[in-house]
């Protein structure tokens, strides 16, 4: 067969019969990369699928967009109304039904029914309204749909892994009917966005990540694998709920727990291989830090909390400094917020600047400063701290609350990580913005309820000077005759390029260099149209493109690094980015 990806120059850079195939190594059985888009492919699932099984097969059903040839060749004539509809018409139709939804829940609901009948025109959907739809399918929504996720479940989107299963972890990955696995987002449930403790109903976020991952990044829907680890819940309100459907049992915790997560790991490596990417996500802080640590030097893992958000927000800060002059090394930071997403994004900035500048880490660490419940992380608390908090505890006197410490710190960049809404208080904006031209204020809780102060909150009581990102979306705001369109620094930016950029590069291992690499790549895309907005990241109707741009620049540094196994390396990796990209387009049924 003739290569059917080629470079700019004609040369192939990967022939569809190596058994290596596209997309990091795994042949693409359904049809779903842009390269395969005009081949003629063979609906199998056990055979041939025809007739009524092969409309209930999201993998191939199209409903009405089946041609009139291909309901004679596969025993759908009868089966279906006589109209025969485009790809289009279905996704006009769809956008018109959600639209009358008034509830967002409902909106979701519509959407996972979609995902679970026709997956390409769930996805044509979501790459196409990207910027309608992706408030629906995650954040903020996706936070109401893990609370009623008892009430609202039909069919298993992914895999739960219980305490029940423990010895038998291996056994149970085997029964996912998809063997060629790429991707796995894996949470516990116990810190799902700023909500809590929500037990096994934490699947809506795996389940939701993993849509991202191919709709944003282009990852193949078949290689993503959602995973619950249900340990319990702590939630009396969930352990008292009939309609609950995770283990009703407190928590298990220290070894217990423990060898549950390492029999999950080395059965996770044993089925899928050395290259299969683990995200961790919303687990508890304890855990969270504790889990990175311990397996990020023996298997390809990520965790979006930690890495994720800090990437996205270094990305937004490298951009701001176009409006604000200067370098990051010439600002000074203040966090609400000690925890994963703060400690995270923290260590971020300061890796940045000690390269940018050639500064030890622990000297830039010193431009960081972190407020915890208990006030301004200081020398004098270090013995009480915990340990991923005791590298800012920096020398100053204790500080209580966190006005007093934004007088006495003085910050050019205020960032809110702490989950409790309304704490960016009207005295404390105003006091950034009287010693500052243009205050840099990043409110990134989540979902909306729990951001640090709203948009219009920021813009008003900085008289319009402030440069305002949200964790959650925030509607345009008229100041002073003046728009102002709020910025999202949201992870989706980050993970679905990142994601791409390590499996089409076969990277063995996630050094935070890649994550640098991922943050120039997305802080490059922001364009002189954008700044004029007030915007400090590029709107997502370009997604794909973004993604294909930080996958190549990932790629890149993997290389650099030699953390890549995929041998050679393409010529052009965004144009190998794209290529290996998934689209949603109907293919056409011998």
């Amino acid at each position: 067969m003739e290569s059917t990806f080629k470079e700019m120059t004609g040369e192939p850079v990967l022939d569809m019969e190596d058994k290596a195939g596209v997309g990091g190594g795994v042949k693409d059985v359904y049809g779903e990369d842009r390269a395969s888009e005009d081949q003629l492919i063979t609906p199998w699932t056990v055979s041939v699928a025809s007739g009524y099984t092969l409309l209930r097969d999201p993998h191939h059903n199209k409903g009405l967009a089946f041609t009139d040839k291909e309901r004679d060749a596969h025993y759908l004539t009868g089966l279906l109304p006589s109209a025969v509809f485009t790809q289009e018409l279905q996704e006009k139709r769809l956008m018109h039904n959600l639209r009358q939804f008034t509830v967002p829940l409902q909106r979701y609901m519509a959407m996972i029914d979609l995902q679970e009948r026709n997956e390409r025109l769930f996805y044509k959907l979501l790459i196409d309204n990207v910027e309608e739809l992706l408030p629906v399918v995650y954040t903020p929504t996706v936070g109401e749909a893990c609370q009623k996720y008892g009430s609202i479940f039909r069919r298993p989107q992914g895999l739960y892994i219980s305490l029940k299963e423990k010895g038998r972890i291996l056994e149970v990955l085997k029964n996912w009917p998809e063997k060629t696995i790429q991707v796995i987002v894996v949470t516990d449930g116990e810190r799902i966005l700023g909500l809590g403790d929500l037990g096994c109903q934490g699947m809506g976020i795996p389940v939701g990540k993993l849509s991202l991952y191919t709709a944003l990044g282009g990852v193949r829907p078949s290689v993503c694998l959602p995973i619950t680890i249900d340990v319990g819940t702590n939630n009396k309100k969930l352990l008292d709920d009939e309609f609950y459907i995770g283990l009703k049992q407190n928590r298990a915790t220290g070894e217990e727990y423990a060898e549950l997560l390492d029999e999950f790991m080395s059965a996770v490596k044993q089925n899928y291989g050395e290259k299969i990417l683990v995200q961790f996500e919303d687990f508890a802080n304890h855990n969270a830090f504790e889990l990175l640590s311990k397996y990020r030097t023996t298997h390809l893992v990520f965790n979006d909390d930690i890495q994720g958000t800090a990437s996205v927000v270094l990305a937004g800060l490298i951009a701001a400094l176009k409006v604000v002059g200067g370098t990051l090394a010439d600002h000074t930071f203040l966090f609400l917020g000690a925890g994963e997403a703060g400690t995270g994004i923290a260590e971020l900035i300061a890796l940045e600047i000690s390269k940018k500048t050639d500064t030890p880490i622990e000297e830039t660490r010193k431009k960081v400063w972190l407020v915890d419940s208990k006030g301004l992380v200081v020398s004098s608390r270090k013995e009480s701290l915990q340990h991923f908090k005791q590298p800012w505890a920096h020398d100053h006197k204790p500080v209580k609350e966190l006005l007093n410490a934004v007088q006495a710190i003085k910050p050019t960049v205020l960032i809110g990580t702490s989950g409790v809404g309304r704490t960016f208080t009207k005295e404390v904006v105003e006091a950034m913005a009287s010693f500052n031209e243009k205050p840099i204020i990043l409110a990134l809780s989540n979902p909306t309820s729990q951001s640090e102060c709203t948009a219009e909150e920021a813009y008003a009581w900085s008289e319009g000077r402030a440069i305002f990102c949200s964790g959650s979306p925030f509607d345009p705001v008229e100041y002073d005759g003046k728009v102002f369109v709020p910025g999202q620094a949201n992870n989706a930016y980050i993970f679905p390029g990142f994601g791409l950029g390590l499996i089409m590069s076969g990277t063995i291992r996630v050094q935070d260099d890649l994550l640098l690499a991922a943050s120039e790549a997305l802080a490059a895309e922001v364009t002189e149209e954008n700044y004029a907005k007030g915007l400090v990241y590029p709107p997502f109707s370009n997604i794909r493109k973004i993604s294909a741009n930080i996958a190549a620049n990932v790629a890149a540094k993997s290389y650099e690094l030699g953390l890549a196994s995929r041998l050679p390396r393409p010529k052009n990796l965004v144009k190998y980015a794209e290529s290996c990209m998934y689209t949603p387009v109907y293919r056409s049924y011998r």
